[in-house]
């Protein structure tokens, strides 16, 4: 990890904002600099050395994001992200020495926000967890008003006999069953349904879900998009929702309405 200089300004303290930020790693030094310096950046930090420790937590105290590191002795870093997402609905970003290209997409593919790969740049890491942050449901990040996911009164978009409620971030299926999504995969459903009948570019997608952090050659959005197929077609190898366009992107097909 490498710290740059970042002095603590009137303005960042001004900034404070005090959510939980829950830093999952066995080695202790690792831990002691993350909470130091999310401490220094306004958040409240809690340190912890093991899955089973972070699993206590999200019973009494859950975070509104967790650091975890896949490498954990004696436990598998997978399952404990997949865990998360099936029971929770923090945000969630990997930490890792584990820069396999196979490792990145499993962990985006059990519900990973984001994926870091040691060694990084503490401002960087920061930016990644405000902006993750920003993407959540303001029933989990208590700290983000509604409004900064969401103007007041934003209709529902409807397709298909789903409905995509865009101020809760709650997909429902036609049966009215809540569908759980990720901050990524609500982020780039709620670009596609917002163009419907258009193709749009892998780039654009990006630049809606991830802003300034998308690199070059990011596949994430590939990736999503098999999530999401998964959630929403009567079979995923033959879509009838999103399909792709090779060589443009992906298309939304049904037609959408705005409800209340």
């Amino acid at each position: 990890m490498q710290e740059s200089p970042d002095p603590i300004t009137p303005q960042l303290l001004d900034a404070v904002t005090h959510q939980h930020i829950a830093v999952v790693d066995d080695e202790s030094a690792i831990t002691e600099l993350l909470a130091h310096y999310l401490g220094a950046h306004g958040f409240r930090a809690t340190q912890l050395p093991s899955g089973h420790a972070l699993m206590a937590l999200m019973a009494s105290d859950p975070p509104d994001l967790v650091l975890l590191d896949l490498g954990l002795p004696g436990e598998d870093g997978f399952a404990i992200a997949r865990q998360l997402r099936e029971h929770w609905r923090c945000g969630l970003v990997i930490i890792t020495g584990r820069g396999d290209a196979v490792d990145k997409i499993v962990g985006l593919e059990v519900g990973a926000d984001d994926y870091v790969t040691k060694p990084f740049d503490l401002r960087e890491l920061v930016a990644r967890i405000k902006a993750v942050l920003r993407r959540l449901p303001p029933t989990v990040a208590a700290g983000i008003a509604a409004a900064t996911n969401a103007p007041a009164g934003q209709p529902c978009m409807a397709f298909m006999g789903w409905r995509l409620d865009l101020a809760a971030r709650r997909l429902d299926a036609p049966g009215g069953a809540e569908v759980r999504l990720t901050t990524g995969e609500f982020e780039l459903l709620a670009a596609l349904v917002q163009h419907p009948g258009r193709v749009l570019s892998r780039d654009f997608l990006l630049e809606q879900t991830r802003g300034r952090e998308a690199a070059p050659f990011d596949r994430t959005i590939d990736v999503q998009i098999g999530r999401l197929r998964r959630k929403l077609e009567a079979d995923a190898e033959n879509p009838q929702i999103i399909k792709s366009v090779r060589g443009a992107g992906y298309i939304f097909i049904p037609p959408v309405a705005a409800v209340r």
